[in-house]
């Protein structure tokens, strides 16, 4: 799949499913990842979309200098002190991940590793709940598809 169609999933299922009309929020939502994915630098998002949208994308951004297990251990221990916006995102970001994994999954990944992954991404999410029903309604509904 291109690139640029996960960022755009993400911020439709903010905008056309949850109802989310805060521009800094669906800005970053466009743009979160591109700081772990891209060569561009937090630095550079400031420039261009403003302080906010950064500071956003920068909550958001796992730090690939670290291991794996490490990265994905941050997410579930930040989760709960990020940024309402940023927790709209990551949130949004989780439903379209499970989406994708349960759609159309990686041809590589054995059923094991979904079922881990669905797992991990529902302890991300327990700390990111309660800022719109919406999207918590939204994940409940794709971690109910998980490999059983």
């Amino acid at each position: 799949m291109p690139y640029i169609n996960h960022p755009i999933a993400v911020a439709n299922v903010l905008a056309n499913e949850a109802g989310i009309t805060d521009s800094l929020t669906l800005t970053a939502a466009l743009l979160h990842d591109t700081v772990e994915d891209t060569q561009t630098t937090a630095a550079e998002l400031e420039a261009n979309f403003g302080a906010e949208v950064a500071a956003i994308v920068s909550e958001v951004t796992d730090d690939k200098s670290l291991p794996k297990a490490e990265r994905k251990r941050l997410q579930v221990e930040h989760a709960r002190s990020i940024s309402r916006r940023a927790k709209l995102l990551k949130l949004a970001d989780k439903i379209c991940n499970l989406r994708d994994i349960s759609r159309s999954p990686p041809t590589d990944w054995p059923e094991e590793r979904r079922r881990e992954y669905f797992e991990w991404a529902n302890k991300v999410a327990e700390g990111l709940r309660g800022e719109s029903a919406i999207l918590d309604r939204l994940f409940d509904a794709e971690f109910a598809r998980r490999p059983a």
